[in-house]
């Protein structure tokens, strides 16, 4: 069974920081581009971050660029989003989802649609 499963959200002070991961199970991530997606109440989902399935690209959606960095750990099958200088309006619940890509290849898919495995979200919250 397919499965990924984020976690490390919670409540932080602007300025912050935290830590997400995102446990794959029942597929390796070798073959996969992972990306974040954030939704913010009242707001639809957008796109955090991408990482290409070799590990040798990256996107950021302007509003994270230098402040947020995804990582992975191919022995742990997880990818982690590093947040740091974390803003009121970082506030959302983030989700972690994969495109079969093959391995070894530098896409990193913008669209939505190209992802159809998704975890359940982990709830961020950014607040003083």
């Amino acid at each position: 069974q397919i499965q990924l499963v984020e976690s490390g959200g919670g409540l932080v002070q602007p300025g912050g920081s935290l830590r997400l991961s995102c446990a794959a199970s029942g597929l390796d991530l070798d073959y996969y581009a992972v990306a974040w997606f954030r939704q913010s109440p009242g707001s639809e989902r957008e796109g955090v971050s991408c990482l290409s399935s070799n590990g040798g690209r990256t996107r950021y959606a302007d509003f994270v660029k230098g402040r947020f960095t995804i990582t992975k750990d191919n022995a742990k099958n997880t990818v982690y989003l590093q947040m740091n200088s974390l803003k009121v309006e970082d506030t959302g619940v983030y989700y972690c989802a994969v495109a079969w890509s093959g391995s070894g290849s530098g896409w990193t898919p913008i669209l939505e649609t190209e992802f159809y495995t998704w975890g359940q979200g982990t709830q961020v919250t950014v607040s003083s």
